[in-house]
């Protein structure tokens, strides 16, 4: 399970929609062993509204995603895919995006999709 904390912790994962948000929240959830109430007390939210972010329900308030993502140890980072200043930049062709399904599956301990 250490090893699955550090890879969570390391990773970079386009978060493009609802739903891939809530599905980050999720998993680094389990790997904290949090159940939702927890999370939803360390942030001052009900239980269904951590049900709804983690199932990717559009229009949750960005300060509330924001202030679970700190409380989970994590940060939301803003990335530029604008090719003119990548000067001293990664490139988007170097960098390999983690399969997130088999991330999650293998967190549940499932086999990957």
């Amino acid at each position: 399970m250490h090893n699955e904390m550090k890879a969570i912790a390391c990773m970079s994962v386009p978060a493009t929609t609802p739903g891939t948000i809530g599905a980050i929240i999720r998993a680094r959830r389990h790997v904290l062993g949090w159940d939702q109430a927890t999370l939803a007390a360390k942030i001052n939210v009900s239980r269904l509204w951590i049900s709804q972010v983690e199932n990717g329900k559009p229009g949750a308030s960005l300060g509330l995603v924001l202030n679970a993502l700190a409380a989970l140890g994590m940060e939301l980072a803003v990335v530029t895919n604008d090719s003119e200043n990548v000067s001293n930049q990664t490139t988007s062709q170097d960098i390999q995006t983690p399969d997130l399904a088999a991330i999650l599956a293998k967190a549940r301990g499932q086999s990957a999709p």
